[in-house]
């Protein structure tokens, strides 16, 4: 749900899917909603939309959506499986754990100081006469946005880096004086930087729309828990209260078992995790859940092929992978050896347990694999596995990829062209997002 520049309100659909072995990525339409945004209308043109493209909802499996009370309703309504976005759920926990005094006026004092500079173009001057004397780099400072994830984070990180150039600038002027912050908010400032600054890539990395990451947020929690959020012995005691806030708001929202089974589906197929991060406890339960989800699929495919069955597995050849590494990725933290994979019989609830146990017991893929390429390999191994894999791995583990599609529509519906009709909309963002 979006506004245009003359408050027009619209609704954008966007859809992800794996072809191929190939994550897909495709914005349907942006309708014209001037009715209430109340959950029962958003529940009403979600289904017409599937509809008009004549998309039945048993293909769809699960919708990431915010926070948003009606969006939350409208999926209720329509008995449709939601995903919370792990980047709104982790930016509200990030703002639930600063609600301290000390921080929030250090953070203050940060927001005067960047509104100071962006509004004098000869502080600005000033400032980078100060970064070459100091042998500082010429960066601008970062303002802080309330919707975009890690602004503060960022806003925070380049103040301290130029903390010396801001002050010998603010200094010199008697209107400014005030703003040069104190050793109080530098450590307060630098204690919240510790805590945070680790969050920012994984943030980034979950945010990508180019590649899986549904499987990625159980391994990313545990994560959190066992090594980035645990804290240490040269932890200040508002870096640990910051760090505790953050994993206890995560746990709590993340606690709902549908939300844990999902997550446990997804980490089970993707090759480099499997059962690794579920709890041993629920191994069993996720197995068998996972062996009948497979076998009413298979059921599913006979019936719409007219009654053929999957085609017996094959040997497959393996493809050596491309060893070159252009940057460490998310995968590289969970980074282990992998090996080969052997073939299944090809029918029946029997075998399909057999296929999902030799599925399992071959180790784990490197952490820098790309699962769709490694089930590109091995989808002739298992063939029912695979099938399930690409129902769930193209899910979205935040909504970045639908709030990109408003940055298409505002880069559309400009100053300029502010009075293009709904119907002109819809066709131009769908252009421009999909070609």
């Amino acid at each position: 749900m979006w506004s245009s520049r003359t408050t027009q309100p619209y609704m954008s659909l966007t859809i992800h899917f794996i072809k191929g072995w190939e994550l897909k990525s495709r914005c349907l339409q942006t309708s014209y909603f001037p009715e209430d945004h109340t959950g029962e209308m958003i529940a009403l043109n979600l289904r017409e939309a599937l509809e008009s493209w004549g998309l039945p909802e048993a293909h769809q499996v699960c919708v990431t959506t915010d926070n948003a009370t009606n969006n939350v309703k409208a999926l209720q309504l329509n008995d449709w499986t939601r995903l919370q976005c792990f980047g709104h759920r982790l930016h509200l926990a990030i703002e639930r754990s600063v609600k301290e005094p000390q921080v929030e006026r250090a953070i203050g004092v940060c927001k005067k100081v960047v509104s100071a500079f962006c509004n004098s173009w000869k502080r600005k001057r000033e400032l980078a006469t100060a970064q070459a004397e100091l042998g500082l780099p010429a960066h601008q400072l970062i303002t802080e946005t309330p919707t975009r994830w890690g602004s503060r984070q960022q806003m925070i990180e380049r103040i301290l880096e130029q903390e010396k150039a801001l002050t010998q600038v603010l200094r010199a002027d008697r209107k400014t004086r005030h703003l040069v912050l104190t050793w109080q908010d530098i450590d307060v400032l630098e204690s919240v930087s510790k805590a945070l600054s680790p969050l920012v890539a994984f943030t980034d990395a979950l945010s990508g729309e180019q590649y899986v990451s549904v499987s990625y947020l159980k391994p990313v929690l545990h994560l959190f828990s066992e090594q980035v959020l645990k804290p240490q012995d040269d932890d200040v005691n508002l870096t640990k209260k910051i760090k505790a806030s953050i994993l206890e708001y995560l746990d709590e929202k993340y606690a709902d078992p549908s939300t844990q089974d999902l997550l446990d589906m997804a980490s089970l197929l993707d090759p480099r995790f499997k059962i690794t991060y579920i709890k041993p406890e629920k191994v069993d339960y996720i197995k068998t859940k996972t062996a009948a989800e497979i076998e009413s699929l298979v059921a599913e495919q006979e019936m719409s092929a007219g009654g053929d069955s999957i085609p017996p597995a094959e040997a497959a050849t393996e493809v050596p992978e491309n060893p070159a590494k252009k940057k460490r990725s998310l995968g590289s933290f969970f980074k282990i050896a992998s090996r080969q994979d052997q073939t299944v019989p090809q029918s029946g609830r029997q075998s399909i347990e057999l296929e999902l146990n030799r599925y399992l017991q071959t180790v784990e893929a490197d952490g820098e694999t790309n699962p769709l390429e490694w089930w590109r390999q091995h989808e002739a191994n298992f063939p029912r596995v695979a099938s399930l894999a690409k129902k769930y791995l193209c899910i979205q583990a935040t909504s970045a990829p639908s709030e990109r599609a408003f940055s298409t529509s505002g880069n559309i519906i400009t100053c300029r062209r502010s009075a293009l009709k709904p119907e002109r909309v819809n066709q131009l963002v769908f252009l421009a997002h999909n070609l």
